[in-house]
């Protein structure tokens, strides 16, 4: 399907109704198109975790424009259908897909924190100066918390 709205008029057709009473949630299951409008985007969302997902956020049914009660993981599992070839992935089976890249690991943790006394770099630069010190910063902050 190419649009929320489309969904929301098949919901309609399947459940009875009008359209706006999925809307909500057709567009919330599209969202991050507005960050990646490829189909890639649909790894956010379109799997098991998001339908029951779209049930906390939606509550466990809305009350169609005919008076009737739909479950929202009913409206989430015919979304993810139609946008996956009949399928609802997991999560898992999204992030399998993903090629590993450098940034992805190997994080730091920056531990230098701020001081009440001013940017540490600035004692640091000055015991460079006077030749109190030869070690980088880093090994200096290392060397100078005790």
């Amino acid at each position: 399907m190419a649009h929320p709205l489309h969904h929301a008029e098949s919901s309609a057709r399947k459940f009875g109704g009008d359209p706006a009473d999925y809307q909500a949630i057709h567009d919330w299951f599209d969202a991050s198109k507005e960050h990646l409008a490829f189909f890639t985007h649909r790894a956010l969302r379109h799997h098991t975790q998001g339908i029951f997902e779209a049930e906390r956020v939606f509550g466990a049914c809305v009350t169609n424009g005919a008076g009737r009660n739909i479950p929202v993981r009913w409206i989430g599992e015919q979304h993810v259908k139609e946008d996956c070839q009949g399928l609802i992935p997991s999560m898992a089976d999204w992030f399998k897909q993903i090629q590993p890249a450098p940034w992805m690991a190997n994080g730091h943790i920056d531990r230098v924190a701020a001081t009440p006394d001013g940017d540490p770099r600035d004692a640091w630069m000055a015991d460079v100066a006077s030749g109190n010190t030869i070690l980088g910063f880093r090994d200096w902050m290392a060397a100078t918390s005790t």
